[in-house]
C-alpha cells in the first residue's frame, strides 16, 4: 500500500511532468513563407536527434510582436532584416547568432486557369490595368515583409498610385496565395516558393530583383533560449537544412555545415 508521502511525492512529479516536457521542447517563430520547408526540417531534426520542435508561423511583424510580449521562443527566423533590427533593439534576440539564412523572390501570380501567361514586368508596368475589375491579393505593406517588398516593387516600377485602390491586403503571404487560389482574386504577388507550393495558382510574371529591396531571411536565437535551441538553430545552417530550403525554392545565403 502505497504511504500518504508517497503519494504526495507522486502527485508532485505528475504535475511537474507537463512542465519539463514543456522546457525540452524548442519553439521556432518563423515567418508564414517558410511553413513547408520548416516542417520538412523539423521532421528531420527529430529523426535525426530525437528531439521535439514545434513552429509558430505567422507575418514576420505579428511574430516579433509577440515575442516582445514575453510569447515563449527559442528561434526566430523573419522574412525582412527590418523586423530581425527590431528584434535586436528591444533586446530579444541574442546578436552575435544572427545570420542571413535565405533569399527568395517576388513573384505575380493568378489562378491556374486564368488567360494570363507571361507577364512582362518592368518600368511603367500596370498592374491595376491587368487586374481590371477584380482585386490584387497582397500581404499588408505596412507591416507584413511581403507586402512591403510589393509595395517596394509597384513603386519603383511606377505602378503604385493606380494599384493602391485595388489591392486586398492580407495578415500574411500565405492568405494573399490563398484568395488567387481560390479564384477569388485574379493577381496576386507572392514570393515564389510560396506559388510552388500551391497547384491551383501559376506564376505568370517575375518583379526585377532590383525593383524592390534584397529578399532575405534573417535567423537569430531569443534572449531567453534553451540549449536545445541552440542545437536545432545549428541545424538549420547544416548540408541537410540546405537541402530542403533549395527543393522549396529559397536562396541559401550562409555556408552550409556537416
Amino acid at each position: 500500500m502505497l504511504t500518504r508521502a508517497t503519494l504526495a511525492l507522486l502527485a508532485v512529479l505528475i504535475t511537474a511532468w507537463p512542465a519539463r516536457t514543456q522546457e525540452q521542447t524548442v519553439t521556432v517563430f518563423a515567418a508564414a513563407s517558410l511553413k513547408n520547408a520548416l516542417d520538412d526540417i523539423i521532421a528531420a531534426y527529430g529523426r535525426n536527434f530525437g528531439r521535439k520542435v514545434v513552429a509558430s508561423y505567422a507575418a514576420s511583424s505579428a511574430l516579433a510582436k509577440q515575442i516582445e510580449e514575453g510569447a515563449p521562443a527559442d528561434v526566430f527566423v523573419s522574412a525582412d532584416k527590418e523586423w530581425m533590427d527590431y528584434a535586436a533593439q528591444k533586446k530579444f534576440i541574442v546578436p552575435k547568432s544572427r545570420i542571413n539564412l535565405l533569399g527568395n523572390r517576388l513573384v505575380l501570380i493568378a489562378p491556374k486557369d486564368s488567360k494570363l501567361d507571361e507577364v512582362k514586368i518592368g518600368p511603367g508596368f500596370d498592374i491595376a490595368k491587368l487586374a481590371g475589375d477584380g482585386r490584387i491579393a497582397v500581404a499588408d505593406g505596412r507591416a507584413v515583409p511581403a507586402g512591403k517588398y510589393a509595395k517596394a516593387a509597384l513603386e519603383k516600377l511606377g505602378g503604385w498610385g493606380a494599384a493602391e485602390s485595388k489591392l486586398a491586403p492580407t495578415e500574411n503571404v500565405r492568405a494573399a496565395l490563398a484568395l488567387v487560389g481560390r479564384g477569388e482574386a485574379p493577381l496576386g504577388i507572392v514570393y515564389e516558393t510560396d506559388a510552388r507550393i500551391e497547384p491551383n495558382v501559376k506564376i505568370v510574371g517575375r518583379f526585377p530583383d532590383n525593383s524592390h529591396p534584397p529578399i532575405v531571411y534573417p535567423a537569430a536565437l531569443t534572449a531567453n533560449a534553451k540549449p536545445d535551441g541552440a542545437k536545432f538553430f545549428a541545424f538549420l545552417s547544416s548540408g541537410t537544412a540546405l537541402v530542403f530550403f533549395e527543393r522549396h525554392g529559397f536562396t541559401y545565403l550562409v555556408k552550409a555545415g556537416p
